[in-house]
């Protein structure tokens, strides 16, 4: 049991000590000025088109939600008749 631990302990060290950090490219300041410049676009649509596809299901699934909801509704202020 003490082999094993003692592998583990070593497998544990090698790997946090020796691993290489890459260096990411910081892409804030340009995404900064794409979300700024003045272009009449709103801020929600200015990701590009995945932001615009997003968007677009997120109204559809509201506008199913709120229909269905609606219809819930008028559904049960009339309730049926039991014969």
């Amino acid at each position: 049991m003490f082999r094993t631990m003692n592998a583990v302990q070593q497998m544990a060290r090698r790997s946090i000590c020796s691993s290489a950090r890459r260096q990411v490219e910081n892409k804030v300041p340009q995404k900064q000025k794409v979300f700024q410049e003045d272009n009449g676009m709103p801020v929600h649509l200015k990701g590009g088109s995945s932001d615009a596809l997003l968007y677009r299901a997120t109204m559809a699934l509201t506008v199913l939600g709120v229909g269905f909801t609606l219809y819930e509704l008028v559904k049960a202020s009339f309730p049926q008749k039991k014969d």
